[in-house]
């Protein structure tokens, strides 16, 4: 947002924040929703490039096409360890998750 912006809605007794302050996030629950999503969306990255469906890469862990799309979708109910075997699934090393993890914020700054 532009300084501008955020002045004057300020100016206007709007707070302005991101979704961390919006939901009341502890700094732990932040980096933890960043972390999901980062995986989430390597996820989904590599199941495009290897032109795999939902439904090949579900067949391949076990799973169904439905929760392959939560999976994707950083859904509540999937849990990190499913991710990271549905990327260990699609070919992903260790080097590639530690990359992921490693790599900054997952989603931008509102």
């Amino acid at each position: 947002m532009k300084k501008e912006k955020r002045a004057r809605l300020e100016g206007k007794g709007w707070k302005v924040g991101g979704a961390d302050d919006f939901l009341e996030l502890t700094k732990e629950e932040a980096v933890f929703v960043d972390l999901k999503v980062a995986l989430a969306r390597s996820l989904k990255k590599r199941r495009q490039s290897r032109k795999w469906t939902q439904t090949q890469l579900a067949n391949a862990i076990g799973s169904s096409q439905p929760r392959v799309a939560k999976m994707e979708a950083a859904d509540s109910s999937v849990s990190i360890d499913l991710l990271i075997k549905a990327l260990l699934a699609m070919g992903a090393s260790k080097r590639d998750l530690a990359k992921t993890i490693a790599a900054p914020k997952a989603r931008s700054a509102a």
